[in-house]
């Protein structure tokens, strides 16, 4: 399992994943579940994965392939007019890559599913974030729905729900990221640090930071306990709970 966020905020894009994979409880590695593609003042885009290793490796190597060879961009990331059109061929490409390894080859066989979150923006167009299916169709964020979860996301979705603020600025988004990763490790092990975060400025075309969190870094670690805390404190301050006679 593994759990990625991309949210949208006045300023831009903000993405979030964890880098855990597994095949049971004594086979645990590290994976790089965020890619990014950029070419600076034209357009800039980041894909997460989640689900099946195999099918999502293989979609992101085509992708990549097809953004490095001429003849096989139809279109690729890096010559689609619009991130509309970058979605459907991220779409196309998932539905290609687990119809190729079902069985009936024509059924998005469970075994083989993938979800993906794509955002960016393409220079003359406003920034964009979607939610990719194993069938290939997607939806985008809005207003009404400003983030998207992919993979284990039960458990860290009530603090974004409550807490999210299209206003809110890059560092505090990050914080509240955090906690939500953090409350997600905390209740399921299929999720597990490093951590990956990029985020993005509207109209800079290119990505303003990216970088892991380890278990050990001490900002973590101290949002980490901090929230623990405050929740203790947040109870403790609730009026009582009586029984009526």
């Amino acid at each position: 399992m593994t759990y990625c966020v991309g949210m949208r905020l006045n300023a831009g894009l903000i993405f979030m994943s964890d880098t855990r994979t597994n095949a049971g409880v004594d086979n645990i590695s590290t994976v790089k579940k965020m890619h990014t593609w950029e070419v600076p003042g034209e357009r800039m885009i980041v894909i997460m994965t989640a689900g099946n290793l195999a099918t999502t490796q293989s979609a992101i190597s085509l992708l990549d392939e097809r953004a490095k060879a001429p003849e096989d961009r139809n279109p690729s990331l890096l010559q689609a007019p619009s991130m509309f059109q970058i979605a459907r061929e991220v779409g196309r490409t998932l539905r290609e890559v687990i119809a190729d390894n079902a069985t009936t080859g024509q059924e998005a066989d469970g075994a083989f599913g993938a979800t993906l979150i794509v955002g960016g923006q393409i220079a003359g167009a406003p920034p964009r974030l979607f939610l990719i299916y194993p069938e290939g169709n997607f939806i985008e964020a809005s207003d009404d729905t400003p983030f998207f979860q992919i993979g284990e996301a039960k458990y860290g979705k009530p603090i974004l729900v409550r807490a999210h603020d299209p206003e809110m600025s890059f560092e505090d988004a990050v914080k509240l990221l955090m906690v939500s990763f953090d409350s997600t490790i905390k209740s399921n092990l299929s999720v597990g640090l490093p951590l990956d975060y990029v985020t993005y400025n509207s109209d800079s075309l290119q990505i303003e930071h990216a970088a892991r969190v380890e278990s050990d870094d001490p900002y973590y670690q101290t949002v980490s306990n901090g929230w623990g805390e405050a929740l203790k404190l947040a109870f403790q301050q609730l009026p009582p709970f009586k029984f009526e006679d």
